[in-house]
């Protein structure tokens, strides 16, 4: 009994081992990351602080003389994001059913629909504004295409890993009932992973909104054009003006978005 209480002893202090060498080697790659960024340059912080303060007193008062000639400019930046999101959950749906071990019809086709979504999912959502904005010209479309693309990649993703972990009892009555392929998706998984599909799109919706005011910087429309207008010519006051409204605006979507994954639950 002794023995085997000292074996287990070892055992256990083997875990914490190699459980402290694991933090601790990554804890070296941190604090080497944070070194080679200039983290730790005190003097280089050390001048850029008071600028950064000064700068910040000139943001103040914030001037919201120009808050009629913003409304469209939001409204674009929130259908943007709706647009987006849209798009990305529709398309997203039937790659996700490619991208699944268990519904995805052959082997190639599974390496290449999850090749697609790391494609996707790689490039910035930015750069897509920028190569679009160049092939459709300036406004809110090219920014509705980025974020659609982009999310494709993310969503299409958790769609995926919430069908392969869908539980099988139902998949397998549904085959023993005699059902086809197709309908064993819409009978065996799809009622298992709509929430969490909801969930998915509702955080996507959220994010995309953030993401459609940085758009905006690149010509792709919405309240992120007004935002760079200002900086280019230094109103700094106007500048903290859109950004209060911005952060309205998110603290609005988040809210509906709380309302809308309660009615899921």
């Amino acid at each position: 009994m002794q023995v085997e209480f000292d074996h287990l002893l070892v055992q256990q202090r083997r875990s914490w081992n190699r459980s402290l060498a694991q933090i601790a080697s990554i804890a070296i790659v941190v604090i080497g990351c944070l070194y080679y960024v200039g983290v730790f340059d005190a003097e280089r912080l050390s001048e850029g602080v008071p600028s950064l303060f000064s700068l910040i007193g000139e943001m103040f008062p914030p001037d919201f003389s120009q808050i009629t000639s913003w409304t469209r400019p939001l409204l674009d930046t929130l259908a943007m994001s709706v647009a987006g999101t849209a798009i990305a959950v529709v398309l997203s749906i039937p790659i996700a059913i490619l991208a699944a071990r268990n519904t995805s019809p052959h082997p190639a086709v599974y390496q290449l629909a999850r090749g697609l979504l790391n494609l996707l999912r790689s490039i910035p959502e930015l750069i897509m504004g920028i190569i679009f904005v160049a092939a459709v010209g300036f406004g809110a479309l090219p920014g509705v295409l980025a974020l659609g693309l982009h999310s494709i990649g993310m969503v299409g993703k958790f769609f995926a890993e919430a069908i392969e972990h869908a539980d099988q009892a139902p998949v397998e009555a549904a085959r023993a009932a005699g059902c086809s392929p197709l309908q064993v998706i819409l009978h065996g998984i799809f009622p298992q992973v709509l929430p969490q599909m909801a969930d998915t799109a509702i955080y996507r919706w959220e994010y995309n909104f953030r993401a459609s005011t940085v758009m905006g910087m690149v010509g792709a429309g919405g309240i992120g054009f007004e935002l760079m207008g200002s900086l280019r010519i230094m109103q700094y006051q106007e500048v903290s003006a859109i950004l209060i409204v911005i952060l309205a605006m998110v603290t609005l979507v988040d809210a509906m978005s709380s309302g809308l994954r309660s009615k899921f639950k």
